[in-house]
């Protein structure tokens, strides 16, 4: 990541990563598309329902993992080889602390929550059964999660994306199997998810040690350092804390969803899983260009990094425009996949959500690509305060706008919050900038053209 042309390295490295979270989005899909096909609505609303909580709990696993990560990056970037194996070890022993006590956290609080979020009474049992066999599972996030970060911060993005094929295949397999042979309802979907994470998992650790000299550990790499594993927590709780900022918010307008009733929050759902499919090119590139951030600080280019995140913001651009255009035209029959021929209402709502939010997907891609790139420089507490702003939005919008204008106010909480995102992380990244050129200039002069 630290020579050649930076936009054919992240369209390079990004692609790998688009098709890989394509299929990881087909976890969660194939579950909402078998539930909502087998089980029925009152299933798909169940599922959905704990798409809040979820994301507060795993999404702290996966923003934990990314951050451990970007320490990896950075002293991979510098040529440190003792330095990479020694943040992997670091990074497995706090993740291995963590997964503890996420686990045992999430599935005491699980069912509070769900009562707590005005769940319909028709669907909560469900849902609960869908929460405990995931958060049981907390372990298989991390792991994959992990693994396949410290992958890609050694620069190669293809190899999860093979495993992630494999696994996803594997869910869908498992889901069918657990559902209509076995009779497992909901839980069947969980069960089939979380086997299907530890499939990868494995996949990542075998091929780690068979591809990557660089991280076969030695005994002395498995060292305590304090100091050193606090530097890698200064950069990953506050990522980890930006996902659960963020999850309150969700988990608030989800409280207020739940009061539309079941054929609202089924509607919700299904155009959600549609937006999450759309909006995944923006989040490869922003992943991409934190590798690209973490590596290229690491070695001291910094106007490579400019270069990178110019190029970036125009692909996110282009694929914003791609993706509004995709939902909006195709809403309808993407819904059908999730719902079959269900209440003409499901449709309509469904429509409204994904009309709303789509026309916003460019503010989306501009906070992945400025949030990463300012993750990847090391600055992880301006993230973590750009939650906050996306959380206060959030919440405004699913409280105030919710009792003037109905469902349409809940639909608009994601991109105010996205617009309180940016108003944070944009400014922060042209004043990093700023002051880090100078060192460049100072240190080599003019630089080469390359880093030009």
């Amino acid at each position: 990541m630290t020579q050649g042309s930076p936009i054919r390295l992240l369209l390079t490295f990004s692609f790998p990563l688009l098709i890989g979270n394509l299929f990881q989005q087909f976890y969660n899909m194939a579950d909402t598309i078998i539930v909502g096909r087998t089980l029925g609505v009152n299933a798909l609303a169940a599922v959905g329902a704990t798409g809040s909580i979820m994301f507060l709990v795993l999404g702290f696993a996966q923003g934990l993992a990314g951050g451990l990560a970007v320490i990896t990056a950075q002293r991979f970037g510098a040529q440190d080889a003792a330095g990479v194996r020694r943040s992997f070890t670091s990074s497995i022993l706090l993740s291995a602390g963590f997964t503890l006590l996420l686990t045992a956290v999430s599935l005491l609080a699980a069912r509070p929550l769900l009562e707590g979020m005005n769940t319909p009474a028709d669907i909560i049992d469900d849902a609960y059964r869908y929460l405990s066999v995931i958060f049981t599972g907390i372990f298989a996030s991390l792991f994959f999660n992990l693994l396949s970060s410290v992958i890609r911060a050694l620069g190669d993005s293809r190899t999860p994306l093979l495993f992630l094929i494999i696994a996803s295949v594997c869910n869908v397999v498992l889901d069918i199997v657990f559902i209509v042979n076995f009779g497992m309802g909901v839980a069947g979907a969980a069960w089939a998810t979380v086997i299907a994470q530890v499939l990868s998992g494995l996949l990542c650790l075998l091929y780690i040690f068979r591809r990557f000299a660089i991280l076969r550990l030695h005994r002395e790499d498995w060292a305590w350092r304090g100091r050193f594993a606090w530097e890698h927590l200064r950069i990953a709780t506050p990522m980890a804390f930006q996902f659960c900022i963020i999850a309150v918010g969700s988990i608030v307008v989800q409280g207020v969803l739940n009061g539309f009733g079941s054929t609202t929050v089924a509607a919700f759902t299904a155009a959600s899983k549609i937006d999450q499919l759309a909006t995944q090119p923006l989040a490869s590139i922003g992943v991409a260009i934190a590798t690209f951030s973490a590596q290229n600080y690491g070695a001291g280019k910094y106007r490579r990094i400019r270069d990178g995140v110019r190029k970036s913001t125009l692909l996110s651009l282009a694929f914003s425009l791609a993706g509004a255009g995709l939902v909006i035209g195709l809403g309808h029959p993407l819904v059908r996949l999730f719902v079959g021929e269900a209440d003409p209402a499901v449709f309509t709502q469904a429509q409204t959500y994904l009309n709303l939010v789509s026309v916003f997907y460019f503010l989306l891609g501009c906070v992945f690509v400025y949030r990463n790139t300012i993750q990847g420089m090391g600055r992880a507490m301006v993230p973590m305060v750009a939650g906050v702003f996306e959380l206060v939005m959030r919440v405004a919008a699913a409280l105030v706008l919710a009792r003037f204008i109905g469902y349409a106010g809940v639909c608009l909480a994601s991109p105010l919050a996205w617009l309180g995102s940016c108003a944070l992380i944009v400014p922060t990244y042209l004043a990093t900038l700023r002051r880090l050129l100078p060192r460049e200039e100072t240190s080599s002069g003019e630089g080469t053209a390359d880093e030009k």
